[in-house]
C-alpha cells in the first residue's frame, strides 16, 4: 500500500469498535502499520516484499477471518498518531507493551518476550554499560529502548556523552554508524540484535551486552476503545497456539533459541 490513505473507520467507539470491524470486513483487508526495517519482525526484502515473524503471524491470524493483510510502512515515531488518525488499523511490529503506551492505546495479550541490550563493536573493548562512560550511544526514535533510556537514567544515560543519544529513524542506519565508529554503542531490542548479527559475515566483530532494563513483551497496538478488534486478535493468536501454527512460525524465525511464544493453547476467550 503506497501512501497513507485514511481508512473508513472514523470514531465509532460507542459500540466498542463494532462499526470499524464491519468496515474492515467490507473492504476485506486489515491495514497494519510497521517499521519495514525491523528484522526479523517485519522488514522489506530486496525485491520489495514485506516479510518477518510478525508478518507471518498477522497473516495467519486474519486468515481465520478470511481477511487479507496490507502492511503500511510508517514513520515509527508517529505510529500512535497513524493509529488515531485511522490510516492504519493496528500497530504490529515488535511493539513493546509499556505503561506510557497504555495511556494512549490498547494492546492484545503479549505474544513474545524481549529485552533491551547494548551492542558494541568487539574492537572497542566496551564490555559493560559502565564502559560507555563518555561514549556516544545510538537508539531508534520512538522505540522502547528510547523510553527506557530516559526512564532509568542511572543504567546508561548518566554514563554516555552529554547524557544524550543519537536517534535514528531505523536500526539499519544505526548499525551503519556503529560499524563506521560514529557511535560506540547501540541500545536495541534483543530479537533485532541477535537476528542482525547472526546474519553478518563476521559475527565475532559484535558484542551483545546484557542490561538491567526490565523484561519487555511484544503486543499488538489497538485504538483505544476498540475491544472488538482486540478480541479478534486475541482469539486468533490463541487459535494459532492451539493448532500448533504459532510454534511453527516461532521455529521458522528463531529456531531453537531462548525466544519462545508466550501464548499457550487455551479457550481463546481472553
Amino acid at each position: 500500500m503506497s501512501g497513507c490513505t485514511k481508512l473508513n473507520n472514523s470514531n465509532h467507539q460507542a459500540d466498542n469498535g463494532q462499526a470499524e470491524w464491519k468496515a474492515i470486513q467490507k473492504r476485506g483487508t486489515v491495514v497494519i502499520g510497521l517499521d519495514d526495517s525491523f528484522v526479523p519482525m517485519g522488514f522489506q526484502q530486496r525485491n520489495g516484499t514485506i516479510s518477518g515473524y510478525d508478518v507471518d503471524l498477522a497473516k495467519a491470524v486474519f486468515k481465520q477471518y478470511n481477511l487479507k493483510v496490507d502492511f503500511q510502512s510508517i514513520d515509527w515515531s508517529m505510529n500512535v498518531t497513524e493509529l488515531r488518525n485511522g490510516t492504519i488499523d493496528l500497530i504490529w511490529n515488535g511493539f513493546s507493551i509499556n505503561d506510557q503506551r497504555k495511556k494512549v492505546l490498547m494492546f492484545s495479550e503479549p505474544y513474545l518476550q524481549n529485552k533491551q541490550v547494548l551492542v558494541t563493536k568487539t574492537n572497542s573493548k566496551i564490555n559493560s554499560l559502565k564502559q560507555m562512560n563518555g561514549k556516544v550511544l545510538g537508539l531508534q526514535s520512538g522505540s522502547a529502548g528510547a523510553l527506557d533510556f530516559d526512564k532509568y537514567p542511572k543504567l546508561l544515560k548518566n554514563q554516555v556523552k552529554n547524557r544524550d543519544s543519537v536517534q535514528y529513524d531505523s536500526f539499519t542506519n544505526a548499525f551503519l554508524d556503529l560499524n563506521a565508529g560514529r557511535i560506540q554503542g547501540l541500545l536495541i531490542d534483543s530479537v533485532y540484535a541477535n537476528y542482525y548479527i547472526n546474519h553478518q559475515k563476521d559475527k565475532r566483530s559484535y558484542k551483545i551486552i546484557d542490561t538491567n532494563y526490565p523484561m519487555e513483551y511484544y503486543g499488538v497496538g489497538i485504538k483505544k476503545g476498540n475491544t472488538v478488534l482486540q478480541q479478534k486478535v486475541n482469539r486468533g493468536l490463541n487459535q494459532l497456539a492451539k493448532s500448533g501454527e504459532l510454534a511453527k512460525i516461532n521455529q521458522k524465525w528463531f529456531g531453537d533459541t531462548a525466544t519462545s511464544p508466550l501464548i499457550k493453547a487455551n479457550d481463546g476467550n481472553n
